[in-house]
């Protein structure tokens, strides 16, 4: 047994000889000399206990109760503590990535209910175990109906949110797809443009948001019975909260539904972690990314869960491979499955109700103070036009109001979720 009280100079020596080098720098040659950190700058180890109380006393400058008015993508919403207090129960702490699955029950559980309810809230067919986000979920669902189609074009809504499209351009460069941007018109997709490219056979798909970045309730029916090429597929991309009281993707033709879970039961948590789903019919689950997992009957006639399809690189031949980094979120996963499970869907609809009817009230407010709110059927979000968009949100957020995001320089994305009380959307309509 080695003697752990040895001098840490012999270590170090034993070590470098181990390594073939005379000293600790050799070790480092290999790095350019600029790039080597001379010091780390640390001050001196602390105890937990005063560890503790440092972080107590930074953690009392934040400030943590201003009015909250900002969504895009990311929306603040009322989580019960009964979610975070059953996701973190000891027969939930299985692996992250369960590499033999089969162990995994209860993982493989919360998947088969998370996908189970995301198909009842969409309408679609089959629903894969998870991806990364919304934005990885359009990535890959752009890349699927390449696949299915056979073509390298798509089509893409101007309404799409941006970091989303961020994220399709990327991959589409390196998959050598040509994206085409169809243009918006007072914040709602330009239905006139569809018509005219989705008859050419040209397109293996529109990927198109509803609501979209803006607010905007698009007018998806009318997409629905434009004459298109039957190989373009309609690739929806979804805020599921507002699905609940709004027309499910299904019912309008759609072929793919994506989006993002963050709505149910997870934090803002400064932008994560988020977790994107893949919604599709039938035909197509077997192009879908990422895993799916299937119930069935055990030997001793009892439900057991299992991964049915798993079509990442990981599992299968990289070139038979539908995705290759998407493995599922877990815990953001678990957490929609609780908050789901908790809320039902007459909670999820009063949710939505109160996002809806708030955004109204405010709306009506603002427009009684001389605001112009710009864009008409909207859900929980709307834009709104000031003078200056920097010098409003400022003011506001010295009054203890988040007012919204900034869009340009004049206009504002404004958004409620039922957790605005009424002196709060009362408190904003004063400021102005």
């Amino acid at each position: 047994m080695k003697n752990f009280k040895a001098n840490p100079e012999t270590i170090i020596k034993e070590m470098l000889q181990t390594a073939g080098a005379n000293k600790i720098e050799d070790l480092f040659s290999q790095i350019n000399e600029k790039a080597r950190i001379k010091s780390l700058n640390l001050p001196e180890a602390l105890s937990e206990m005063e560890t503790q109380k440092i972080v107590k006393r930074l953690a009392k400058t934040n400030k943590t109760d201003y009015a909250y008015f900002i969504g895009a993508g990311a929306y603040k919403r009322f989580i019960p503590a009964a979610v975070s207090q059953i996701a973190s129960r000891f027969e939930f702490n299985t692996a992250y990535t369960p590499y033999q699955p089969e162990i995994s029950q209860g993982t493989l559980q919360v998947i088969y209910e998370f996908q189970s309810m995301i198909c009842d809230i969409t309408g679609m067919d089959v629903c894969n175990a998870s991806v990364y986000d919304a934005a990885t979920a359009c990535a890959e669902a752009m890349l699927m109906a390449s696949r299915i189609s056979g073509r390298k074009k798509i089509l893409i809504s101007a309404a799409l949110n941006n970091q989303y499209k961020e994220v399709v351009n990327t991959y589409a460069h390196a998959g050598n797809i040509i994206i085409e941007e169809v243009s918006q018109k007072d914040f709602k997709t330009d239905i006139e443009v569809i018509k005219e490219k989705m008859v050419s056979g040209e397109y293996a798909g529109l990927i198109i948001q509803n609501p979209n970045f803006y607010g905007t309730i698009e007018d998806i029916d009318i997409i629905k019975n434009i004459k298109k090429d039957p190989k373009t597929l309609l690739i929806v991309c979804i805020e599921p909260i507002s699905a609940s009281v709004l027309k499910s993707p299904v019912s309008y033709g759609a072929d793919i539904t994506i989006g993002d879970v963050q709505s149910f039961g997870n934090a803002v948590s400064f932008g994560g972690p988020y977790a994107g789903f893949i919604a599709v019919l039938d035909k197509y689950k077997r192009q879908m990314p990422g895993r799916i997992v299937g119930k069935t009957i055990d030997a001793d006639g009892k439900d057991a869960y299992t991964l049915t399809l798993q079509a990442r690189e990981q599992h299968i031949r990289r070139e038979k491979a539908t995705g290759n980094i998407c493995s599922n979120q877990g815990l953001a996963v678990l957490n929609s499955v609780v908050y789901l499970s908790l809320l039902g869907l007459n909670g999820i609809q009063q949710a939505a109700y109160l996002s809806a009817s708030n955004a109204r009230k405010l709306a009506i407010g603002l427009k009684t103070k001389g605001i112009n709110v710009l864009n008409k059927s909207f859900f929980n979000e709307f834009v709104i036009e000031v003078e200056s968009a920097d010098k409003f949100l400022e003011e506001m957020k010295q009054k203890g109001i988040l007012a919204g995001i900034k869009i340009n320089n004049k206009n504002i994305l404004v958004c409620t979720t039922e957790i605005n009380t009424g002196d709060e959307i009362n408190k904003y309509i004063d400021c102005i």
